[in-house]
């Protein structure tokens, strides 16, 4: 019922910034909450940022407190990270993932409370 494909991945210098997008189909956008996810080589997928349908709640991973910034604009079906002040730590696959229904709160942290997962988008920072 929606898909989703995010876009804005590169290499970025350590200390650069990276602007991702993930775009989504469906007529039903508005009511999905939308996270943000990231997964590097060898490791297990890890849970980056979280946005509720309508923006009201928001939760981010500590590791990614003060740098990243998640945001959405429904009237154009796109959910945003905004990543600021990039470590090499934070070279991964990030994709974003929509879920129906449930009341936000940090058990959205986890994978398994999503629906629906875009492709990803490789980003790498560089030293």
């Amino acid at each position: 019922q929606v898909q989703l494909v995010e876009s804005g991945g590169g290499l970025v210098q350590a200390g650069g910034s990276l602007r991702l997008s993930c775009s989504a189909s469906g007529r039903t956008f508005s009511s999905y909450h939308m996270g943000w996810f990231r997964q590097a080589p060898g490791k297990e997928r890890e849970f980056v940022a979280l946005i509720s349908w309508r923006g009201g709640y928001i939760y981010y991973a500590d590791s990614v407190k003060g740098r990243f910034t998640i945001s959405r604009d429904n009237a154009k079906n796109t959910v945003y990270l905004q990543m600021n002040s990039l470590k090499p730590e934070d070279t991964a696959v990030y994709s974003c993932a929509a879920r129906r229904f449930g009341v936000p709160s940090a058990t959205m942290a986890s994978p398994d409370e999503y629906d629906y997962w875009g492709q990803g988008t490789q980003v790498t920072v560089s030293s």
